[in-house]
């Protein structure tokens, strides 16, 4: 983020609102309905972008659609202390984990997993558990999103091609 303090504006805010409700939305059409011109829009759009407010713009795709059938959530215990820029490291290796953070609590990093099927998410945790500082492991599979709109519901990669007689390969 640009380290320069910029205005944050209700303006802006209405603007972030719309683009996060579809990215899709032409700066004339936001113009329209917060009352500014699509050029107006836009420079804030690009101020917005510059400063690092907007970090960028995707689709959200039913995850089934690009290959990932099974979901879960990771919950990672290290031996001692992991350094989160070492657990950030490791993620970084997996593509099927979609999301990880250090939390509060008995564990130490949670992490969002996405996997074809059964199989191979159990593939993807045993090269988790490779890891020499995890201790342990505790896996609850999502069944259902109980808010399919959210973020968390979508996906924003497809899963990895089934290697014949192997693993996944993972790029």
């Amino acid at each position: 983020m640009n380290s320069r303090s910029t205005p944050f504006d209700e303006l802006d805010r209405k603007i972030i609102t719309a683009l996060m409700a579809n990215a899709r939305t032409s700066f004339a059409e936001i113009g329209t309905a917060i009352g500014l011109s699509a050029t107006a829009v836009k420079r804030r759009v690009d101020r917005l972008r510059e400063t690092g407010v907007i970090t960028g713009f995707t689709a959200t795709v039913k995850p089934s659609a690009l290959g990932w059938r099974t979901e879960a959530y990771v919950e990672v215990y290290c031996e001692g202390a992991a350094p989160p820029r070492r657990l950030a490291e490791v993620v970084r290796n997996h593509p099927e984990i979609t999301a990880a953070m250090t939390v509060t609590g008995g564990a130490d990093a949670l992490l969002h997993v996405r996997a074809r099927d059964v199989e191979h998410f159990e593939e993807v945790l045993e090269r988790i558990r490779q890891e020499p500082f995890i201790r342990k492991t505790i896996s609850v599979m999502v069944l259902s999103h109980l808010l399919p709109e959210s973020p968390e519901a979508g996906a924003s990669q497809p899963a990895p091609e089934a290697v014949p007689g192997g693993a996944a390969d993972v790029r």
